[in-house]
């Protein structure tokens, strides 16, 4: 537990210094998903933080962890987001992808392997209750319906606390949706992080790095994630 904890300073110090960076960390196995940080694969993992808007200004009471972790095939993430108003779907959907989900609450994640073509990029999203949907993005030559016909394989996992007003959201994403190349120690992505919450006026926008403008499709934002061993 020691080591964990030493690590897990070291890898903080390391993003406090560089903040455009955030880290994955091996896992030999697949495990699965719980959308639980108390759980072992996620109790030691150093997150990315997100605390300001689009525009660098902070957005109160909603500091949001994310954590990652890597194995030879996937990718996973968890969200831990709290909130003070929630702004969820009536009848959500979750076992099928829903269309413009961001327009209710959301975590989204934003990752290319691409450091020439940086308009090029998938986008990943769940919601407080489940829902979710990827998407295949290119900014100059948008693909029909919004790239949503296209089909990651990811999976996800929710959990919702409504007494202690935190909802937590867990991907598992094949690493081949991403990038071509054989995840090994030391490979790097192009990824910024956002979260959507709240209703009509009170809509809060959290986000990992600012954009400079009111839009999270700005890839030239984008910080990048290492993969690291553990």
């Amino acid at each position: 537990m020691k080591a964990f904890s030493l690590l897990a300073l070291l890898v903080s110090a390391a993003a406090a210094a560089d903040p455009e960076v955030m880290f994955s960390f091996y896992s030999r196995t697949e495990f699965p998903l719980t959308a639980d940080p108390t759980q072992p694969q996620w109790r030691y993992q150093a997150p990315a933080i997100a605390v300001n808007d689009h525009f660098g200004r902070p957005v109160p009471n909603h500091r949001t962890e994310v954590r990652s972790r890597w194995t030879k095939d996937h990718l996973y993430f968890l969200f831990t987001c709290p909130y003070e108003e929630l702004h969820v779907n009536a009848a959500p959907v979750t076992n099928a992808e829903t269309m413009k989900l961001w327009d209710h609450d959301v975590a989204e994640i934003f990752i290319g392997a691409d450091f020439e073509q940086i308009w090029q990029y998938r986008e990943y999203q769940i919601s407080p209750l489940g829902e979710y949907i990827d998407l295949d993005i290119d900014r100059k030559k948008p693909l029909a319906n919004g790239g949503a016909d296209w089909n990651s394989g990811f999976t996800v996992k929710a959990r919702l606390d409504r007494e202690k007003k935190v909802w937590y959201g867990e991907f598992k994403i094949p690493i081949k949706s991403i990038d071509s190349r054989p995840a090994q120690i030391g490979n790097e992505m192009r990824i910024n992080l956002f979260r959507i919450q709240g209703p009509g006026p009170k809509r809060k926008y959290i986000v990992w790095r600012q954009t400079g403008v009111l839009n999270n499709h700005v890839p030239e934002a984008f910080g990048k994630i290492k993969l690291v061993t553990q």
